[in-house]
Order: C-alpha cells, then sequence, then structure tokens
C-alpha cells in the first residue's frame, strides 16, 4: 500500500502546492439523492432514494421545484443518519441559479447555518472539500454538504426557454434534475450494516480556475476537461502518487466530449486513467435510449451519482479508494452574452473504504 504522508512534513497537513491531507480523516456518515423522471429511468435509477415523476415536485415553478429537490435531500440525509436538524453544526452548499436561490429558499426552514458557495456543477466537491476542512480541523462535529440542480431552471437560465424548441448541438449535455446531500461528521456511522466499512475523506485538492478559451456555453465538456486535468494531475504531484493508487477516478459532468479530451491531456504527462476512469456526466444516462447527447451536467450530476452509485460501490468493496473530481464552467448569462470564455474550475476529493 502506498502511503501517501511519505513526502508530507511531521503534523503538516498541506501536501505540494494545492492538496490537503486529513491527519484525523472525517467520516461521510450518511448520502441522500433525490431524481427527477428522466434520472430515474437511466441506469442508476434504481439507486436513488428517491425519483420524482412530476418534474415541477408539487411546485408552481422550476426554481421553486429545485428548493423543494435539496429541502427533501437535506431531511433524507438526515433521517438516514438518525440525526436531527439541531444536530448539523453547519450547512455548506449551491446551485447554478442566480444568488443561489434553490439553495436558500430551499433549506431556510432546517434553521442550520449555512455558508452558501458557488462552483457551478463542481459545487458538490468543493462544498464536501469545506466540510472536511472544518471537522477535520475541529471548527464542526458534523457537517451537511449539498447541491442541486434542475434542467428546465438551467436551461432558461443558461440557454434558451423550453418553448423555444432550438436544436441541441450533439456536444451539449443533459442538465441533471434533482439534489445530493451528505453528512461529514468527526465520527463514525451509528446505523451502519455488520461488516460495512467506514467512508473517510483522505484529502482534497482545489482546484484553480483554468481558461483554454472555449467560447461554446453548448460544449461544457471542452470547457471543463482543461481544469479536471490540472487538479487530477496536481493531486497526483501532490502526493506523490499514480493513476493505480486509486480504484477508480470520477469526474463530474465531462460527458462523452470532455471524457476523450481529459484522457489525452493526462496522457501527455504520462498518466494514462483509461482502465480507472469513469464520468457521473456518463454514467447517469444511458447513450443507447436517452437522447442526451454528450451525458449529463448540472450541480446533481455528479452529486447524486456520488450519493447513490459511488458510496455503494464502497460500501460493498467494489472499490476500497476513489478521486472525486467534480468539475464546473464559470459562466454566467452576463458573461456569455458579453462573449466571454467559458472558464472551468475542479475539485478533488479523495475518499476511502477501510
Amino acid at each position: 500500500m502506498v502511503d501517501i504522508t511519505k513526502n508530507i512534513a511531521d503534523g503538516s497537513r498541506m501536501a505540494g502546492k494545492q492538496s490537503i491531507i486529513f491527519r484525523n480523516p472525517p467520516y461521510i456518515i450518511a448520502g441522500s439523492s433525490m431524481a427527477g423522471k428522466k434520472e430515474g429511468e437511466g441506469p442508476l435509477g434504481k439507486g436513488f432514494d428517491q425519483v420524482f415523476e412530476d418534474h415541477m415536485v408539487g411546485k408552481k415553478t422550476w426554481e421553486e421545484a429545485e428548493s423543494e429537490l435539496m429541502k427533501l435531500a437535506a431531511q433524507k440525509v438526515l433521517e438516514k443518519a438518525g440525526l436531527k436538524n439541531s444536530d448539523i453544526r453547519y450547512l455548506i452548499g449551491g446551485d447554478l441559479l442566480g444568488q443561489l436561490i434553490a439553495t436558500s429558499f430551499g433549506v431556510a426552514e432546517l434553521n442550520i447555518p449555512i455558508f452558501g458557495v458557488y462552483g457551478a456543477c463542481s459545487t458538490m466537491g468543493e462544498s464536501m472539500l469545506l466540510g472536511a476542512i472544518l471537522v477535520e480541523g475541529g471548527y464542526a462535529n458534523r457537517v451537511i454538504a449539498i447541491t442541486s440542480s434542475h434542467f428546465a431552471g438551467a436551461e432558461k437560465q443558461f440557454r434558451f426557454p423550453l418553448d423555444y424548441g432550438n436544436q441541441r448541438p450533439f456536444s451539449a449535455s443533459w442538465t441533471v434534475t434533482g439534489s445530493g446531500a451528505v453528512i461529514i461528521a468527526n465520527h463514525k456511522a451509528n446505523n451502519k450494516k455488520d461488516n460495512e466499512p467506514d467512508i473517510v475523506i483522505t484529502g482534497v485538492t482545489g482546484g484553480k480556475i483554468v481558461d483554454y478559451g472555449i467560447k461554446d456555453s453548448m460544449n461544457m465538456g471542452a470547457a471543463m476537461a482543461p481544469a479536471a486535468f490540472e487538479t487530477i494531475k496536481q493531486n497526483f504531484e501532490d502526493f506523490n502518487i499514480k493513476p493505480s493508487y486509486y480504484d477508480q477516478i470520477i469526474t463530474g459532468d465531462l460527458g462523452y466530449v470532455g471524457k476523450n479530451i481529459l484522457i489525452e491531456l493526462l496522457k501527455e504527462k504520462d498518466y494514462d486513467i483509461t482502465d480507472r476512469y469513469i464520468d457521473c456526466g456518463i454514467e447517469i444516462y444511458s447513450k443507447d435510449t436517452q437522447d442526451t447527447h454528450a451525458g449529463g451536467s448540472g450541480c446533481a450530476c455528479s452529486a447524486i451519482t456520488f450519493t447513490s452509485h459511488v458510496l455503494k460501490n464502497l460500501r460493498e468493496g467494489v472499490w476500497k479508494r476513489v478521486l472525486f473530481v467534480p468539475t464546473g464552467a464559470l459562466l454566467s448569462q452576463v458573461s456569455f452574452n458579453e462573449g466571454n470564455t467559458v472558464p472551468g474550475i475542479a475539485h478533488a476529493v479523495m475518499v476511502e473504504a477501510r
């Protein structure tokens, strides 16, 4: 087994240029996933906690529907952990909507102190990274990391109204409707099954903004792949490890276009991840039966894939160690309409079953 501490100064939590090693790894004690109808029809559908046939989730607007998904995800993760709202020190979360309104309206009634964060579709990684730092640093005993997205709300804000009926290019991805949450704690899960391993976060690598000059908002994979490349490469360098250290390297929503770009960029640096790499945007939809073109995207893409598919494989011993790398495209309606490029960002979370 590779010792990732051997090149890190005794007692230090800083690893290399951008990473952190947790001397007392915080635990992921529960995860929850709320999904829309299309997501429920995909390959991972049976693993979600709840699938909603009604894309409005009983609400009047897309935005209210997304807030409801987030509230339900928070309530479900508390239920699965056997905890109450008052047992949570902080909530860290965000979404794609202007001023994080899905989050603020969705979790307001939970009455938990909140930090709203924005990393576009990398928000789940950012939330988990910051939550783990707070817990391992002794600033919180339990933190909820949460995010959400909604296909219709994202299309309305970033692209075209659905009634417009525009043609989507094959490079375009489909925004996932759903919400995912995890509880990160300084103690083991109280209600896990016999012989089930503990799931811990052993380290993180914070991402930089990377801009390769992409201006096509319908090709998020190409915009985000360079950021994923930089973060994954830095993780390898900061911990002096090879891709073989992980059973799986899991990006957020690069889709078919971005996945190929990432593989080639890493090969140029002599890192070959092809035999241990999956992308949430590819895993969540069926290429054969669901018309999503390049795959899935949105904050919920990586969130509900992680809280269902990834955590399940870790608990069942299929994987022991994964690098979870949600990816985000940092554009807005204003920046795109003014002709600016689409920068990307990616945050990496090292998750292990012990």
